[in-house]
């Protein structure tokens, strides 16, 4: 069974990738032991994308990669 966390108090911070705009930015949550909670700036209300860490981790050092 796939757990949801609740994210209602959730502090999010931006990209450091992000144009420095304000609603063209991707924005993670920190403090979700095991889990990435991702959102667009665009649609602060939409339900965010929730990652394992893992998965995170590979998705990051996979665009590292490719920016070198």
């Amino acid at each position: 069974m796939t757990h949801t966390p609740d994210l209602s108090t959730a502090v999010w911070r931006k990209s450091s990738y992000s144009a420095g705009g304000d609603n063209d930015c991707v924005e993670v949550a920190d403090g979700y032991t095991g889990l990435v909670p991702v959102r667009d700036s665009k649609t602060p209300t939409s339900r965010p994308l929730v990652f394992s860490a893992g998965s995170w981790l590979m998705f990051v050092e996979e665009i590292g990669r490719k920016e070198r």
